[in-house]
């Protein structure tokens, strides 16, 4: 598998979690956002929309980091992502989603720059739009993991989930844009029991070869453990 991703993307972040997760060997692409490298002929040739990530396996392309993520569960089921039962899984699914459409969509780095070159906005401004968006989600999912008996030491449980996989990605992007953790406490601790796992440690950003050493730069990834 080929994973077509850039080191500080967080839908790449949570699709290089669900890889080492499963154990899955795969090589990484490199595409830098910041120099537009996602919008190039090359790679819109395998996401027209000009996104991060992208998977390749074997002749087929996949796109959309949730698409991604439930075909790795499918084809990997160990371990699952999911729980078992309905209403748990419908849960799991809704915290993803709390992250991954409601949060991620307003606080990303294209919202950011069509603020700053189109509508005039400076960076203290595009910070503070980032702050509301990011802070009033995450207002919220703290409420729904800290009143809820289904979360362990996990978003659901005791066992890392879908969930937790969108989690650590948008608190350390939180974490990064000058948002403090403590103000959820759940939030905080559920990050840091995850990254304690080796799948989100080695994930992290800080982990993964600075895109900048070479345009495209392809590191092969041997199987992580739990």
């Amino acid at each position: 598998m080929t994973l077509h991703g850039f080191q500080r993307s967080s839908a790449s972040f949570r699709v290089r979690i669900a890889l080492n997760l499963k154990r899955v060997e795969y090589r990484t692409v490199t595409h830098d956002l910041s120099q537009a490298e996602h919008r190039a002929p090359a790679y819109l040739t395998i996401n027209p929309q000009g996104l991060l990530p992208a998977l390749e396996d074997g002749d087929r392309i996949l796109t959309q980091s949730l698409a991604i993520i439930e075909y790795l569960e499918a084809r990997f089921p160990q371990p699952p992502l999911l729980p078992p039962d309905p209403a748990g899984a419908a849960r799991v699914r809704a915290l993803f989603q709390v992250i991954a459409a409601d949060t991620h969509a307003l606080a990303s780095m294209r919202v950011g720059a069509y603020l700053k070159q189109r509508l005039g906005h400076d960076d203290a401004q595009v910070r503070a739009w980032q702050h509301h968006w990011i802070g009033q989600s995450f207002d919220a999912l703290e409420t729904l993991l800290s009143r809820d008996p289904s979360t362990g030491e996990f978003s659901h449980g005791d066992r890392p989930s879908l969930a937790d996989i969108a989690l650590v990605p948008q608190a350390h992007t939180a974490g990064r844009n000058g948002l403090e953790l403590g103000a959820w406490p759940t939030i905080s601790r559920i990050s840091d029991a995850c990254l304690r796992l080796p799948a989100f440690a080695q994930a992290h950003p800080d982990h993964v070869l600075n895109p900048t050493v070479q345009d495209t730069q392809e590191q092969e990834h041997a199987p992580q453990s739990r």
